[in-house]
């Protein structure tokens, strides 16, 4: 019985979170989520809420946790595709705007609280940030022999270029999201041609 409940409990967990997703949009940025419309959309009372999160902030910081988490895994995929051919930074950067695309409710999320008012999903966002920048600096020092402090200077360089780039594909059609993912991929080509001219210099 206590297995059934465990997975009972996690799928009711589950479900608030898809609903706390489906909620978000660029009218409504999570400050604005009600808890009982939350809990409403799962099928669960308000009250249950509180079985599985202690309040709003903890659901929307394990959003935060879970999309950087679904980024860094889906990078992992791509960079596995480069061992059948293929560009490191086009592959990358087209597998980053696809994850955009189809989780435009959580990448605002993050846009929306990197700067915002509450100092724990600030702290939240930056970590995952910070673990996908470290992600990057590996594989630039591993794989390409990169200094750690040019790695990471690149890697910094990166990081500001793709997220500046996903949050203008947020509210465009498909032939601009294009154009810009194209214009995304030169951009980091020119970055990684800088970083490679420093290491000779």
């Amino acid at each position: 019985m206590a297995g059934v409940r465990a997975k009972q409990k996690e799928k009711t967990r589950r479900m608030l979170i898809s609903a706390a997703m489906n909620q978000l949009s660029a009218e409504t940025g999570f400050a604005s989520l009600s808890l009982r419309e939350v809990a409403r959309e799962a099928g669960i009372a308000p009250t249950s809420f509180y079985r599985h999160f202690r309040n709003m902030e903890e659901l929307g910081l394990t959003l935060v946790d879970e999309s950087g988490l679904a980024l860094r895994q889906l990078l992992r995929q791509a960079r596995q595709q480069i061992a059948k051919g293929g560009s490191i930074i086009r592959v990358s950067v087209e597998t980053f705007m696809q994850f955009v695309h189809d989780h435009k409710a959580i990448f605002r999320l993050l846009l929306q609280e990197r700067s915002g008012t509450s100092r724990d999903f600030r702290l939240a966002v930056a970590r995952e940030v910070s673990h996908f920048k470290a992600e990057l600096i590996d594989y630039l020092v591993d794989e390409q022999g990169f200094t750690s402090a040019i790695a990471e200077l690149q890697a910094d360089a990166i990081v500001r270029i793709v997220f500046s780039a996903g949050a203008d594909c947020l509210d465009v059609d498909n032939e601009a999201r294009q154009k810009i993912t194209e214009d995304t991929i030169q951009q980091v080509r020119i970055v990684a041609r800088g970083a490679e001219a420093t290491r000779r210099v």
